[in-house]
């Protein structure tokens, strides 16, 4: 296992961190986890408040022997932001009381997502006021923040200059975020990627065409290794279930270097499969926005590249389905809801027949509802 310093932070973090959103089938499955991390080298534990029972679990592990082996590991929780500082205070104490620790090594305002949660951060009586607090009082020794924003949002939230970190998404497939990337890079913050291997493109569940695009490295390892030859980037969400899925980066986990000749070949070639698209391949430069109607049409249209290129259909139906479903965590209604205004068509600068290839990507990617993991 490599480790990277988790920038103005100072913690020495694993390039892995144990995200603990899907352990929670019990406590013991959750311990067993956490000590299988710690085993191979994890260092960093991430939860949050609103994990189901995961902060809870963590407790009970800190209860059987976990807490022994508390200087073994850096322990981060994340809260969404509250409307003011007395309640901030309150869910403060909630979450070390769950997890039966006296100090949070690094603390999340969660899911910055909208300008109206910036604004509850910003208020200098808000939710900010009883997390400096707590600070002072040692109950928390830094303070980042984690986001599923459009980018313009995540930029203003950077250049608040009041965290230490950020905890987005940023992946090969998906390089929308790169200058927030560069800018936490600037200010000397720590990176944290979200869910490199799911959000990233089920990478650990390849389409045989994907699969084959990336050999003779899988695409798991390829989505690892685009985001840990970038120094930029410090620590990735590693969600293991149970303890066997611990291992499955461990590939990836010693190599931190540039990428190689072979690599960057590799990510070369997985470019070239865009040309699949012909005419009909989507940019993903925004000048769509606003929709009249609230689609995300560059997400809509991006989960269509991925399917059409790499038959990434799979993928593209398990993101699709949260369209109107998951509320600011994934914004936008469906493709399907195209009224064929034309607002968009003269903003194109690859002049696409948007409306068509809304309603392909229903056609294509339309299925069972979906909700949040936790919900």
């Amino acid at each position: 296992m490599r480790y990277r310093r988790f920038g103005k932070t100072e913690m020495n973090l694993s390039v892995f961190s144990l995200g603990a959103m899907r352990y929670m089938a019990s406590a013991e499955n959750a311990h067993q986890t956490i000590n299988k991390a710690l085993e191979v080298g994890i260092n960093h534990i991430e939860t949050a408040q609103g994990y189901g029972k995961s902060e809870e679990f963590i407790g009970k592990a800190m209860r059987n022997g976990l807490g022994k082996q508390r200087d073994r590991f850096y322990l981060t929780t994340k809260i969404s932001p509250t409307k003011d500082a007395d309640s901030m205070r309150r869910q403060i104490e909630l979450s070390l009381k769950r997890m039966n620790v006296d100090y949070i090594d690094n603390f999340d305002i969660h899911g910055i997502n909208l300008k109206e949660h910036l604004d509850l951060v910003t208020n200098p009586k808000g939710c900010m006021k009883a997390v400096r607090e707590a600070i002072d009082q040692g109950l928390i020794r830094h303070v980042g923040f984690s986001t599923h924003a459009p980018l313009e949002v995540i930029i203003d939230t950077i250049n608040t200059d009041l965290f230490e970190s950020i905890n987005l998404h940023y992946y090969f497939f998906n390089q929308r975020n790169a200058p927030a990337v560069q800018l936490a890079h600037t200010k000397d913050m720590g990176v944290f990627i979200i869910s490199p291997s799911d959000k990233g493109g089920m990478l650990y569940q390849p389409p045989e065409e994907l699969a084959s695009v990336c050999y003779p490295f899988t695409p798991l390892y390829m989505g690892d290794r685009f985001l840990l030859s970038d120094p930029r980037v410090h620590t990735l969400s590693l969600g293991a279930a149970n303890p066997d899925q611990v291992t499955s980066h461990q590939d990836a986990w010693d190599n931190i270097e540039p990428m190689s000749e072979l690599e960057q070949a590799v990510l070369d070639c997985v470019n070239r499969r865009y040309s699949l698209l012909e005419g009909d391949c989507c940019s993903q430069c925004y000048k769509c926005l606003p929709c009249p109607e609230s689609i995300n049409i560059p997400e809509a249209l991006r989960l269509r590249n991925l399917a059409v290129a790499f038959d990434m259909v799979e993928f593209g139906k398990y993101r699709y389905k949260m369209f109107e479903n998951a509320g600011h965590w994934f914004p936008g209604r469906k493709a399907i809801k195209c009224t064929d205004c034309g607002d968009c068509l003269p903003r194109c600068p690859e002049n696409l027949d948007i409306p068509e290839l809304l309603r392909d990507t229903h056609d294509r990617l339309n299925g069972q509802e979906g909700r949040r993991l936790w919900e």
